[in-house]
């Protein structure tokens, strides 16, 4: 595809990543996005995402052909705009407010010819019945004849080192077959693989299919530890042996619940659609979302009782808490369920620490956590130390040493009488 403006809509988690890589590739690109404080850090070449390094981000800016502003008619002559915007629950109800401020904001400025591709995830049918609608008023023309509109479902996995933006498998559905082919050959500027499926709301499932998977079998494990524990049995020794197979099995780790973006919420748009427009309950989701919901209250208990073993009260203990992010080295900490467990603990009158490394700011749902340091004297000092976030960066050699009680929700820790897996 030759060199192309390219207007990414968000610059998070997911739109930076495309950004910076179809700069990378040659093409013009500006990123837009309404947070000021988030533009002007992103315009000092100041990288807050673990899948952009702050050298690639300058280097980026240094080319002359990324720019990063507010300012809406940036959007002006765009060839391609790719919509990242969020996409939370608000009272267990799919929220879809940004996606249609982004459809009305640029549907102005849709031209002949011009391909606009939502990646933000949603459930099936959002693309041609919400957002299409929007941009058709907004620029007076029709999708399809006048311009092209397609659906591509993130695939970002912060933090992961192996499947970067540029290796994943692209999934790329359009509205017709010329937004399919033009969809096509963009995503074949930016990445190794594309994936051509017949509609955009194949791929609209497919990124709910990927995320409802992963979030059953979590569900799953998380059940499954807590049952093995009752029972007396070490649920990581089975799962370790039942890894050796093959064929016909894949592994998924017990853990204190599931945060990000995806598997607390993606799946529940399933959900809802499927309730919507059938009136029948996805029952694995719901199961699910109940199992891995409650998880935080399960660690909860079990620090309890751990405590109680010891003579000590949850009620004015010192509590060390590792890891506050929602998932391995990285820094993303939203609907982390470490934020839940450390919100419980509060609750419940004890004296709250974390250590993380990988979260910058500490604030919003961690400003009732003290910030701490992983040394011995914290390890010593708290009653118990509770690992539920399992960052490489942690040494778990000396937490094995010092802390009088160790609750490890991750089995990173050398097993000793002091420490106690889920």
């Amino acid at each position: 595809m030759v060199s192309s403006k390219v207007l990414v809509i968000g610059q998070g988690y997911v739109g930076l990543p495309v950004a910076v890589r179809a700069v990378q590739v040659g093409h013009d690109v500006v990123g837009l996005d309404n947070d000021e404080q988030r533009v002007a850090r992103l315009a000092a070449g100041d990288s807050f995402v673990e899948d952009v390094r702050s050298d690639e981000l300058g280097q980026a800016l240094a080319s002359g052909r990324f720019a990063i502003t507010t300012e809406q008619g940036a959007a002006e002559g765009f060839d391609v705009a790719v919509i990242t915007v969020p996409t939370p629950l608000r009272d267990g109800l799919p929220d879809l407010t940004y996606i249609e401020i982004a459809a009305r904001n640029l549907g102005p400025y849709v031209r002949p010819g011009a391909l606009v591709v939502l990646e933000s995830t949603t459930y099936p049918g959002t693309t041609e019945e919400l957002m299409v609608p929007i941009l058709e008023a907004g620029s007076g023309m029709k999708a399809g004849p006048d311009f092209h509109v397609a659906y591509s479902p993130e695939r970002i996995d912060p933090g992961n080192q192996t499947w970067r933006f540029h290796n994943t498998p692209k999934v790329v559905g359009g509205i017709d077959a010329d937004s399919l082919a033009i969809a096509t050959a963009f995503y074949g500027s930016l990445v190794e693989t594309v994936v051509p499926v017949q509609g955009c709301k194949e791929a609209e499932l497919t990124k709910l299919l990927e995320n409802t998977f992963r979030h059953v079998n979590v569900a799953l494990v998380n059940e499954l530890a807590a049952f093995a524990n009752d029972l007396g049995i070490d649920v990581w020794a089975s799962i370790d042996a039942a890894s050796t197979k093959p064929f016909g099995y894949m592994r998924f780790t017990p853990g204190p619940g599931v945060g990000g973006h995806c598997l607390p919420i993606d799946p529940s748009y399933l959900s809802w659609r499927v309730k919507q427009s059938l009136g029948r309950t996805f029952r694995f989701v719901e199961l699910a979302n109940d199992v891995n919901e409650h998880m935080p209250d399960y660690v909860v208990s079990r620090l309890m009782l751990g405590l109680n073993r010891r003579r000590r009260a949850l009620n004015g203990a010192t509590l060390l808490l590792l890891g506050l992010s929602y998932k391995r080295n990285a820094g993303d900490a939203r609907e982390s369920p470490a934020i839940r467990v450390a919100e419980l603990l509060i609750e419940l009158g004890a004296d709250v620490h974390g250590v993380d490394p990988h979260v910058p700011d500490w604030n919003g749902p961690l400003t009732g956590i003290s910030r701490a340091e992983l040394t011995a004297e914290t390890l010593r000092s708290a009653d118990a130390v509770v690992v539920l976030t399992d960052h490489d960066a942690f040494d778990y050699d000396l937490v094995a040493a010092e802390a009088p009680y160790v609750l490890d929700t991750r089995n990173r820790v050398a097993r000793r009488d002091t420490v106690e897996i889920l």
